[in-house]
């Protein structure tokens, strides 16, 4: 459904993408993280065709993001970090509206989703407070049912309760086989509803992650009374600290790790679930 190889985007000579390569599915919810100035609204801008790309390719459904970009916009419904709304009309004219530019239909169920997000999508938005407003926005963004949804900062101003509903909403789309961009600095949500995260870093992606492989790892700290046998070569065994605490990270065969600690001289031991934040912390420090 999406694809981009090599891409990239210089502005002078400063480098904001550089040589992404990434590619999501149909029936796929995709994360993509980062702190800011990582490269991840530059990214979302050139798959828009916001951006010429300075090389590199881009594509939604074999359509160019630059030169066939109209095609490109009936494919995605896009929700932007920061809103702008034509604040003159209702709710459900927006959305009545925004699918009328794809030339889709509005869902039947509208008015239950709706009910779901707790939203009068009568009023008119210049009565709506921000986080009603995003509640319309999502609304405008889940009710085409567009192939390909790409969603930055999705749950700002939102309730717990409502950040449940949306992510619900998520994984439905998941399941009717759209495809699900999902740029959030809540790592938790991420965990909830992706398949798999993409980790930028000063314009580059640094690391891509299966997010089923995270939640059968573990983050592992061992502390020894005298100095331990070299660490065995196991597969899916991360050496990422070997000095007075040997850190580890494991996504595979756990019991041959813990059988080689058993025979060292142990003094402590620490075995805690990997998780995103471990990943994520290992190239952004402790705060996303």
């Amino acid at each position: 459904m999406l694809q981009t190889i090599g891409l990239t985007k210089n502005y002078g000579s400063y480098r904001a993408l550089d040589a992404l390569n990434l590619h999501i599915a149909a029936g796929e919810v995709v994360g993509l993280l980062g702190p800011n100035g990582s490269g991840k609204t530059t990214a979302l801008r050139l798959l828009l065709g916001f951006l010429r790309p300075t090389s590199g390719t881009a594509t939604i459904a074999g359509h160019n993001c630059w030169n066939d970009s109209v095609a490109v916009r009936r494919l995605v419904a896009y929700l932007p970090g920061e809103l702008r709304l034509y604040e003159n009309l209702t709710g459900r004219e927006l959305i009545r509206f925004l699918s009328q530019l794809r030339g889709q239909p509005v869902r039947e169920d509208l008015d239950a989703l709706a009910r779901r997000f707790d939203i009068d999508i009568a009023r008119p938005l210049t009565t709506l407070s921000s986080g009603m407003k995003r509640k319309i926005a999502l609304l405008s963004v889940l009710a085409p049912r567009a192939p390909l949804v790409i969603m930055d900062e999705p749950t700002n101003a939102l309730d717990p309760t409502m950040r449940e509903a949306l992510l619900e909403q998520v994984l439905l789309a998941k399941q009717r086989g759209q495809a699900v961009l999902f740029s959030s600095h809540i790592l938790s949500e991420v965990e909830t509803v992706c398949d798999r995260v993409a980790i930028l870093r000063q314009g580059r992606l640094v690391h891509e992650e299966v997010i089923a492989n995270l939640k059968q790892g573990r983050h592992v700290v061992a502390k020894f009374d005298r100095p331990h046998e070299p660490v065995p070569n196991l597969d899916g065994l991360t050496v990422l600290n070997d000095g007075e605490s040997l850190v580890l990270e494991v996504t595979a065969d756990l019991p041959a790790l813990l059988d080689w600690l058993s025979k060292q001289p142990l003094r402590e031991l620490r075995v805690e679930p990997l998780g995103l934040r471990g990943i994520y912390s290992r190239f952004h420090g402790a705060e996303p």
